[in-house]
């Protein structure tokens, strides 16, 4: 009984060590599935950077060829501007040779200075504010390359970072179903063994039962004989009592000298008489 109490005990302790490995088990699960969400949400944001990528691809490939298309209006301007020069130019030597055979007097060389100074000053400033409309597009151009640089670099360090939590996070994974593996292994293997105890367990519990009763209907049947045996003792003790005091009672009923009795009545024959006379 002992033996076998001890064993049962045993067996709920490593029952209890089972239970808390299969708690531990399903904690991996719940570990797995919230890293199986975020490891979603990471490819989500993954996507989403990879689309912005191309985005700013894109953009800086407009950008790019909005500069170049600018570089070569900014050039288009330039040549269309010294064509109008050397029209102008020409213009004004022909105006000139007509206007000296017409009034020698005027000063060729100032009105001609006048008006190229004009047409100079005119194209200086035409000249700086394309020149400054260049160069402030081209720095916000640049200010959004550098932004979109900075961005990209940013998106692929985080992308990369990104990536080793992924890779860190499979290998984890793949720990844990390793683990999960080993844990439903040795699951299977203690409940079969445990089983199979369980049924030598009960196997000897029955049979412990069994010479329980037994026992109990010995005990049983032990004390209905003895209940018997002590009416028999009571019946005989009560007989003997009985007797003892019949007996008694005959003695006390019984003369004294039964010879002398005897001899009074004349009996010399009888029995007492004989014996009186071996007595004397």
């Amino acid at each position: 009984m002992n033996f076998a109490w001890k064993k049962m005990r045993n067996q709920k302790t490593k029952l209890r060590s089972e239970f808390h490995s299969d708690l531990f088990m399903k904690d991996s699960h719940t570990q797995y599935q919230a890293e199986h969400s975020m490891r979603q949400l990471v490819e989500a944001d993954i996507n989403s950077l990879r689309r912005m990528l191309d985005e700013l691809t894109l953009c800086k490939s407009d950008l790019e060829s909005q500069a170049e298309s600018l570089k070569e209006e900014l050039l288009q301007l330039k040549q269309n501007h010294e064509q109008e020069v050397n029209a102008l130019k020409s213009q004004l030597g022909e105006r000139l040779n007509v206007e000296v055979d017409a009034a020698p007097n005027v000063d060729l060389n100032r009105v001609l200075n006048e008006m190229r100074s004009q047409y100079e000053a005119l194209v200086e400033n035409n000249h700086r504010d394309v020149e400054e409309w260049f160069a402030k597009q081209t720095e916000e151009l640049n200010k959004q390359v550098a932004s979109s640089s900075e961005q990209l670099q940013s998106s692929q360090a985080e992308i990369m970072e990104l990536r080793r939590t992924v890779s860190s996070l499979e290998i984890e994974l793949q720990a844990q179903h390793n683990l999960k593996d080993s844990l439903e292994n040795t699951l299977t293997e203690t409940e079969a063994r445990y089983s199979s105890q369980l049924s030598q367990v009960q196997n000897t519990i029955t049979n412990v039962e069994s010479q329980l009763s037994e026992i109990r209907c010995d005990l049983e049947r032990q004390n209905q004989e003895y209940q018997v045996l002590l009416d028999v003792k009571a019946r005989l003790e009560s007989e003997i009592n009985t007797y003892r005091s019949l007996l008694e009672s005959e003695d006390s009923k019984l003369p004294s000298n039964p010879c002398s009795t005897s001899n009074a009545r004349g009996n010399s024959s009888g029995p007492c008489g004989s014996s009186q006379s071996r007595r004397c």
